[in-house]
């Protein structure tokens, strides 16, 4: 979502973002009408709002086909009508902007499908809850609208509003530069930083998986990485490089996405494919990622790997056996995970069924819990699989009569059931790629401190059971 012009009225000049206008103009094409100067578009939204002029019929603003029941307008102005100019009176204020409208202005898409304009009322919203408490003493409102051109630096770098609670921007508006000071200063680099150079990375790789233990249906599994960066480090443009480790004969990351600010890496990583099945030519690394950082927190890149194994191999059995239901259920830590879990469960809904009567169970590790709800069996395996790397549950179920509050499924009918695992394994990655502290490069005086991180968390990990049919939204998609 854009905005093009946010700014307490009347209290100019307005906050323009040309890159979004750049933007606009583009989408709009043939349609669009330019934002005129800024005494002209206060002038034209004062009368549209009726404060000027309140008594004097304006064909344009009174006719009865104008009537309008939200605060979107249409803005009369030289080049044609303005819209949609989001605007609205309070508390002696006008509070506006000019949402981006991603496409033809011509005829006007309904309103519901012009996303910039939640995330301007949101905006707006926000800077009313910054400026109005000041409302009443003239000075301190007058600081307040002066500081705010700053805040909307880091609330909306580029016109794309990220952070709309202004009021928790307040306390670092001092670090905030209206304009580079340096004309090298890349527009991203919203603030400076002083002190000790210092740069943190987090790898985060999540596993999904599918596991359904039929000879018919293949399993299927998937990783996702993303690596998180934070450089504190002094200066207009400092120059930072990182490298990704992968172990030799390790699979080689593909599907790489990069942030913007990297400034150049080789055009093959980029092009290697989870699509394309691997062959020889596979880009392998190094993988190196020059880049001027961020201010703030960032994902300098993105990546998936098509890994051998899933991290853990289930088996699940559920089977009906009169007012009784038996389950089985065998869990494998696979040897080359690294067996050490900050946490580790199993979730065994039941689905379209009473509350659990009467549950008996054996299980060869950890601890069985019943939900509050007794629809949901938690195994919480803990934070460490036995030296045999595989744990089993077997038990019986009973239930009673189902209510409105026990859950119910459209897809998991019948048989047709699994067991969800969660699960997080620190400084482990399923790929093995890691960050070499040594190899971060920063260019600027000092020594900086590196610290680096990972970690492999489960996302979506069924296993179902093999005695029922799975269910074909969540079978692979095969050729």
């Amino acid at each position: 979502t854009k905005t093009r012009g946010t700014e307490p009225l009347p209290f100019p000049p307005r906050r323009r973002f040309p890159t979004v206008e750049l933007r606009a103009e583009t989408f709009n094409g043939s349609t669009h009408i330019p934002i005129p100067s800024d005494s002209a578009f206060l002038k034209a939204l004062l009368l549209e709002l009726r404060l000027v002029d309140e008594h004097v019929f304006v064909q344009q603003r009174d006719t009865c086909t104008r009537i309008n029941h939200s605060s979107v307008h249409s803005v009369s102005t030289a080049a044609g009508e303005l819209w949609p100019v989001l605007a609205f009176h309070k508390s002696g204020l006008i509070y506006a902007c000019v949402p981006l409208v991603e496409g033809s202005l011509e005829p006007r898409p309904p309103l519901l499908t012009v996303s910039g304009l939640s995330q301007g009322l949101a905006l707006l919203l926000g800077i009313m809850d910054y400026v109005s408490p000041s409302r009443k003493n003239e000075a301190e409102l007058n600081a307040k609208i002066g500081q705010l051109r700053n805040l909307l630096i880091q609330a909306c770098p580029l016109g794309t509003p990220l952070n709309t609670d202004i009021r928790s921007l307040n306390s670092s508006f001092e670090d905030i530069q209206e304009m580079p000071a340096d004309k090298d200063q890349p527009a991203w680099r919203s603030s400076t930083y002083k002190g000790k150079p210092q740069v943190n990375v987090c790898i985060t790789e999540k596993v999904k998986c599918m596991q359904y233990g039929q000879r018919d249906v293949v399993d299927t599994w998937q990783v996702y990485g993303a690596v998180k960066c934070k450089c504190d480090i002094e200066g207009s443009a400092p120059s930072v490089t990182l490298s990704l480790t992968l172990p030799t004969n390790a699979p080689p990351l593909q599907d790489i996405v990069v942030h913007h600010c990297v400034t150049s890496v080789d055009p093959a990583m980029l092009m290697s494919t989870s699509v394309e099945p691997l062959h020889d030519s596979v880009y392998n690394g190094p993988y190196k990622f020059p880049f001027i950082p961020p201010s703030e927190s960032f994902n300098l890149c993105y990546y998936t790997s098509q890994v051998p194994v899933p991290p853990i191999l289930g088996s699940y059995q559920l089977v009906e056996e009169g007012s009784q239901i038996k389950i089985t259920v065998n869990l494998k830590l696979h040897e080359s995970i690294k067996n050490s879990f900050e946490y580790c469960e199993a979730r065994i809904p039941f689905f379209n069924r009473g509350p659990i009567a009467q549950l008996e169970y054996k299980v060869s590790y950890g601890q069985l819990d019943l939900s509050r709800e007794k629809s949901l069996l938690v195994w919480v395996i803990g934070q460490k699989f036995p030296k045999s790397l595989e744990v089993s549950l077997t038990g019986t179920v009973s239930f009673g009569t189902a209510g409105k509050e026990h859950p119910t499924d459209y897809v998991c009918t019948g048989n047709t059931a699994y067991v969800k695992l969660y699960f997080r394994i620190p400084d482990f990655t399923l790929t093995g790629c890691y960050v070499d502290q040594h190899s971060v490069q920063i260019f600027v005086p000092g020594k900086p401190k590196i610290t680096a991180s990972r970690e492999l968390i489960s996302s979506n990990y069924y296993i179902w059971n093999s005695k029922a049919p799975a269910p074909m939204v969540y079978k692979p998609l095969l050729d």
